[in-house]
């Protein structure tokens, strides 16, 4: 006979209680929500960041930044500074989110 018989029932995990299973399953859901607003709102400032100053180049130029027109200074540096700033504040806002909800951020929990 083999060690697992059909007659036997699978294991299973065990389940949490109801109501731990609805605190869980809230949390989730206030973290994914937080998660996908912190991150429109990234996007947003980055789209603006890349295309305005490119869209807006002419006007732009009207205004100097260490002695260089803004939208040369956005093109060559300003662009590659704001994306890395937006990648390390979407690190550490997405830390202090896993710490206020730390039973959603994990897989299978």
């Amino acid at each position: 006979m083999s060690p697992m018989s059909p007659t036997e029932p699978l294991p299973t995990e065990p389940t949490p209680p109801s109501g731990q299973h609805a605190r869980l399953a809230a949390a989730r859901a206030a973290h994914w929500q937080a998660t996908r607003r912190l991150t429109l709102v990234l996007m947003m400032l980055w789209l603006c960041t890349g295309f305005g100053t490119v869209f807006f180049a002419r006007e732009l130029s009207h205004f100097s930044l260490f002695g260089w027109p803004l939208s040369f200074y956005m093109a060559a540096q300003g662009a590659s500074l704001v994306s890395l700033a937006i990648i390390a504040f979407y690190a550490w806002r997405m830390r202090r989110l896993d710490r206020l909800y730390p039973g959603a951020a994990q897989e299978g929990a």
